[in-house]
């Protein structure tokens, strides 16, 4: 008897061998892959150290400084704000199934994360890396936003607008490109968040912008920044976080990750340059607020595209994301007027624009699955196109909604006094000092 069931265990465990030769998938599915974990570990980790400390010391660098802590404390605030609001529901309506509806939005089924235990996976990683690593995205960019109306918001109705913003503009394009929402079936291709983060993030600040008006004295007194050393610094912390944001995407410790890596750092590396070139031809001096512009510039732009496209694509789309960048957070700015005071919108909305578009035409099969306009599915760029323009309308209408309701409730803007005098001042009591 104990034979019989001796060589029924092992034929069992042979059949169920030959079941995972023939579909790894199921394998990769079927248990928990610890190099996999691990690089999440550490993406997560990088991704966060973006925002603080990385944002904050590059818009803090870039204000005046009467401004400096107001600036870094809403990265510091939004971080704990928006880890909470993506634990209570953010997650949920990004990543869950939300049934008949699930084209739009995910629901409220995992609200809380009711449904996620110490060892639930997901794919080959802990659903709790996955969440988190998914949380960091989300803390970003609404960060990002305050770029477009530094200086001039008060601090609670920031608050409102980015906890409000968080769970009604992002978690449900985040649905659409990633949680088995409309735009990713229609085959948008957004490797690590061109539409959900960088377009979402600029064409919110460009509205925000608009809302609130210019800063007092805006085309008249200096507003320069203050402390470019912070600026490069935060700038740098934001490059070496971007692996995490890229590759990190890849979900997985494999070799698409690896090309993300790559395709990371050389288009970024072309976009300092192509900033440095055009601005060395424009005003005879390249700046070092230039060069990390166009750092970051195309860290954007090659975002979307980082799972999809070769190192010759990324050198390419890196050169022409630095370069279109400097017209739009210069001459763009300049021509229609508006005070994106950190170019939120120059450098995020217009670099996740130009990155979602080339992404469609830079595209290779043999690195993404999907071939683009050089290699004859001219289809993608209008696909590309229509992910553009249902995150910018989706997001432009909502978040001109929000910004008016708390205007009518609370306001959004501090008195003329305050602004003059300074937020750190007077929204938190305190100053730097020489």
């Amino acid at each position: 008897m104990s034979i019989r069931k001796n060589w029924k265990t092992l034929a069992g465990a042979v059949a169920a061998a030959c079941l995972l030769m023939a579909d790894p998938a199921l394998a990769e599915e079927a248990k928990l892959d610890t190099g996999n974990t691990a690089w999440m570990l550490t993406s997560t980790a990088l991704v966060l150290m973006m925002t603080i400390p990385g944002l904050a010391l590059f818009y803090g660098g870039m204000v005046r400084r009467k401004n400096v802590l107001a600036t870094m404390a809403q990265s510091f605030a939004i971080t704990a704000l928006v880890t909470v609001l993506w634990m209570v529901a953010g997650y949920s309506i990004a990543f869950a199934n939300g049934g008949s509806l699930q084209a739009f939005w995910g629901g409220l089924s995992n609200a809380f994360l009711v449904n996620m235990g110490k060892d639930t996976l997901n794919g080959s990683i802990p659903d709790s890396v996955f969440m988190t690593f998914q949380m960091t995205f989300a803390i970003i960019t609404p960060a990002l936003i305050t770029g477009a109306f530094a200086e001039r918001m008060k601090f609670s109705s920031m608050l409102v607008f980015m906890g409000l913003w968080v769970l009604i503009v992002y978690a449900p394009i985040a649905h659409w490109v990633w949680g088995g929402g409309f735009l990713g079936d229609a085959g948008v291709l957004d490797f690590a968040g061109g539409t959900v983060v960088h377009i979402n993030a600029g064409i919110a600040g460009l509205v925000a912008a608009l809302v609130l008006g210019k800063r007092v004295g805006f085309g008249k007194e200096n507003m320069a920044p203050h402390n470019l050393v912070l600026t490069i610094t935060g700038a740098s912390l934001l490059w070496v976080g971007w692996f995490g944001f890229n590759a990190g995407s890849a979900v997985a410790a494999d070799t698409s990750a690896g090309m993300a890596m790559a395709v990371t750092q050389i288009a970024t590396a072309a976009a300092v340059l192509g900033w440095m070139i055009i601005e060395w031809i424009t005003h005879g001096k390249p700046s070092v607020l230039g060069m990390a512009s166009g750092a970051v510039a195309g860290l954007v732009a090659i975002t979307p595209a980082s799972g999809f496209v070769d190192p010759t694509g990324a050198l390419i789309l890196g050169f022409i994301a630095g370069v279109v960048c400097f017209w739009g957070a210069t001459s763009l700015k300049n021509m229609l007027g508006y005070d994106d005071s950190l170019d939120a919108f120059g450098v995020h909305g217009v670099g996740g624009i130009v990155g979602a578009l080339l992404t469609g035409v830079f595209a290779r099969k043999a690195i993404g699955g999907t071939p683009g306009l050089i290699e004859g599915n001219a289809a993608q760029v209008w696909i590309q196109f229509e992910g553009i323009i249902a995150t910018i309308v989706y997001c432009a209408v909502v978040t001109f909604i929000i910004l008016k309701v708390i205007d009518m409730v609370m306001g959004l803007r501090v008195s003329e006094d305050v602004e003059v005098e300074g937020l750190d001042i007077n929204l938190h009591g305190e100053v730097v000092h020489d």
